[in-house]
């Protein structure tokens, strides 16, 4: 789930459905297995503009007793709690002749409904104005739906078939959808809860472009204020990237209807993200295409990759998705990191991006890693299994408390730089072989077979490849449970390619986030831990007085100051920490900031042998 690669690392994509979502082929053939479905759902939006959606929900052959029925605390890709419950109220319910139930509620999430005559009723209002990944968004525009942010279910239908109809408040309005059309108007069905719930739906006056390619169709629809112009440019744009990660795994995964949807929403309203489900992704940014200048194509590539890894490459660990919680799992740093890496490697393949543009995002999540506090302590755990694990928290999750800056680096670039490390590993160790291999084979053995793996599984697919069962073990012991990473400067340049100090004479301080006061500037994060302003004791809502007897009594000031700090000089630095005024010495060191650059912008020519490696590594070729 990303926006564009850099947002990516910050959010958390990915739609993650179960095996059970896998549709069997007899209602694959079916024209309409959801017509008479014993789960049913009709929503309408009588007050769009004050984000409200009117659902009836349907459930028919009920077994005698209660039935309960709740809102979920999960979703498909997510992987923090989310209380979809907060915004259902006028809930509702009746029998099948029409009278009413009473609704009993012992808990937050849900109701429990019974003296039915077999079938159960319950009307209820749906507010949701967030768009994103996750939640509704509903107004005069669209209807942007994720699922189990909108619907009810009920225990005990989740192998049932689900048919839904929508009626829209405007005649213009068309549907985004995974969803198969059903045969009545407005109407798609499900083969069940769990496919139903991977299946994000966009109602609007969209744009909408479909090519063919490798025998799959693919549709790109897209709710915006650009142009036709606009649309037509971004479209091919997504073809050459479909087609480039298309040739990583040899075919486009199986799509259960025979088409793969990319549904887009770029407007203001919006919440930037984007997540992954099995037969399509829904992306999200606030900017127009015009005024992104296209930069929403890594998000686009980001999430088609998980049409292979993660949609039916899937961790063990997510089977079943259980929307009654958190759903972690340790294998978040193939999962959503090595897509982090293959999403921007597609698009410089495809041409879209060059060397350097490509250079500047990888040596940026390199650098991150590299120098992450959290990786660095000694104290920390920091293996990519232990950040996948720590998912739940950091995920779209929120808190009240204050969050602990210094435990955490993120799986997205954690992940994405392994992938980087392993691909160039295997390049040097094993001629013939990449990460490409390794991804076409972990393909083989549990994608295409949708046999979820385990830990020890990508471990044995290592030792497979390469034939050499130390290296795989010492990968996977040193670099996965732990948190060892290679010298990359030997594998990057095999490629011609340099990693360097980006500034390596400049003072440096770590990275600050501050807000100005009345008589200084305050800190609004807590310095990471590696860094000379958290070794002189200054934290989160410290505010800062004065630097090298300069008062400071703005952000232009405190800027001007740390710009001319020297690496090894100390200097005097006042600030106020709760009320009390304290002074500590700050002595800034040589800014570790890395970066990879092309060895000729730097005077080092490739050699033939250097630059035949890079183009097999990074062109479309």
């Amino acid at each position: 789930m990303v926006r564009s690669l850099a947002a990516a690392l910050l959010a958390s994509c990915l739609a993650l459905p179960a095996v059970a979502q896998t549709v069997p082929a007899a209602q694959t053939a079916a024209r309409d297995p959801g017509a008479n479905a014993p789960v049913r759902y009709d929503v309408s939006f009588p007050e769009a503009r004050h984000h409200r959606a009117r659902i009836v929900a349907t459930w028919r052959s009920v077994p005698a007793g209660p039935l309960r029925v709740q809102m979920s605390r999960s979703s498909p890709g997510r992987y923090a709690i989310h209380e979809f419950a907060k915004n259902v109220y006028d809930v509702s319910a009746t029998d099948g002749a029409g009278r009413p139930l009473k609704l009993i509620r012992t808990d937050p999430y849900g109701w429990s409904v019974d003296g039915h005559d077999g079938t159960v009723v319950v009307s209820y209002t749906l507010y949701g104005d967030r768009g994103d990944g996750t939640y509704a968004q509903i107004d005069a525009t669209h209807a942007h739906l994720n699922m189990p942010a909108t619907f009810l279910w009920a225990t005990g239908y989740d192998a049932q078939p689900i048919s839904v109809r929508f009626t829209s408040p405007d005649p213009a309005w068309k549907v985004a959808t995974q969803l198969p059309a059903g045969t009545a108007p407005g109407s798609y069905w499900a083969p069940n809860l769990q496919y139903f719930f991977d299946s994000p739906t966009e109602l609007s006056d969209h744009m909408v472009r479909e090519w063919r390619e490798a025998g799959k169709t693919f549709r790109l629809t897209l709710h915006h204020d650009g142009s036709a112009a606009d649309m037509d440019r971004f479209t091919e744009k997504a073809k050459k990237v479909v087609a480039e990660e298309i040739k990583i795994f040899g075919a486009p995964a199986n799509y259960d209807f025979g088409t793969y949807s990319f549904i887009a929403d770029y407007r203001p309203s919006i919440n930037g993200d984007g997540m992954e489900h099995r037969n399509s992704t829904i992306i999200t940014d606030r900017r127009s295409l015009a005024e992104a200048k296209d930069d929403q194509l890594g998000t686009l590539a980001h999430e088609f990759f998980h049409s292979w890894n993660v949609e039916r490459l899937r961790p063990r660990e997510l089977e079943p998705f259980d929307f009654t919680r958190a759903n972690p799992t340790p294998s978040l740093w193939l999962a959503e990191g090595f897509t982090s890496y293959y999403g921007p490697l597609a698009i410089r393949r495809a041409g879209l991006s060059s060397v350097d543009e490509w250079l500047g995002e990888m040596g940026g999540m390199v650098n991150g890693v590299v120098n992450s506090p959290a990786r660095i302590a000694a104290r920390i755990n920091a293996s990519p299994q232990e950040m996948s694990l720590r998912a739940p928290f950091v995920d779209a999750a929120t808190a009240i408390d204050p969050v602990e800056p210094n435990i955490f680096v993120s799986y997205y670039p954690y992940g994405a730089v392994i992938g980087l490390s392993l691909d160039l590993q295997l390049r040097q160790r094993f001629p013939g072989k990449s990460l490409d291999d390794y991804m076409r084979l972990l393909w083989r053995m549990h994608g295409a077979t949708e046999k979820p793996y385990s830990p020890a599984d990508l471990r044995a697919a290592l030792t497979t490849l390469t034939g050499d069962k130390a290296f795989a073990d010492q990968f996977f012991d040193r670099t996965i449970e732990g948190s060892f990473l290679p010298d990359f400067a030997p594998l990057l340049d095999q490629a011609g390619l340099v990693l360097r100090a980006a500034q390596p004479t400049k003072g440096w301080i770590g990275r600050v986030n501050a807000t100005q006061e009345a008589d200084g500037v305050t800190l609004t994060l807590s310095p990471a831990q590696n860094t000379p302003l958290f070794a002189a004791g200054i934290d989160r809502g410290d505010t800062i007085l004065s630097l090298g007897g300069q008062p400071v009594g703005d952000l232009a000031a405190w800027n001007a100051g740390v710009a001319a700090l020297k690496p090894g000089t100390p200097t005097e630095l006042r600030y106020r920490q709760r009320g009390i005024e304290r002074v500590a010495t700050l002595t800034p060191v040589a800014d570790p900031t890395l970066e990879i650059v092309r060895g000729e912008t730097v005077g080092r020519a490739p050699t033939r042998k250097q630059r035949a490696f890079r183009s097999a590594w990074l062109s479309a070729e």
